[in-house]
């Protein structure tokens, strides 16, 4: 069997988010949470959180999104002007 793109879900501080899914994903979702609880040993109870670790993959390996993240961080960072040491 080949790897799946998620492994083992961290346990960090969850921030509340609210999301409506069609029922298609969220069955799919299911499975990829029964799937995922075969490969790595640990059960999934709640598929909704495997959504978090997927959307973070997605951003991730996303270049277009990194190339845009860059640019934005570099117009939000102020230069700082040159200063000369004439005394």
């Amino acid at each position: 069997m080949s790897k799946l793109k998620l492994g083992p879900l961290v346990d960090d501080k969850p921030v509340k988010l609210t999301v409506e899914l069609p029922a298609a994903v969220h069955r799919d979702l299911a499975d990829y949470a029964e799937v995922l609880g075969r490969e790595t040993g640990q059960p999934i109870e709640e598929p909704a959180k495997l959504i978090a670790p997927m959307v973070e993959r997605f951003m991730a390996t996303d270049r277009e999104f990194a190339k845009a993240r860059r640019a934005l961080s570099e117009r939000r960072t102020p230069s700082i002007p040159a200063t000369s040491n004439s005394s």
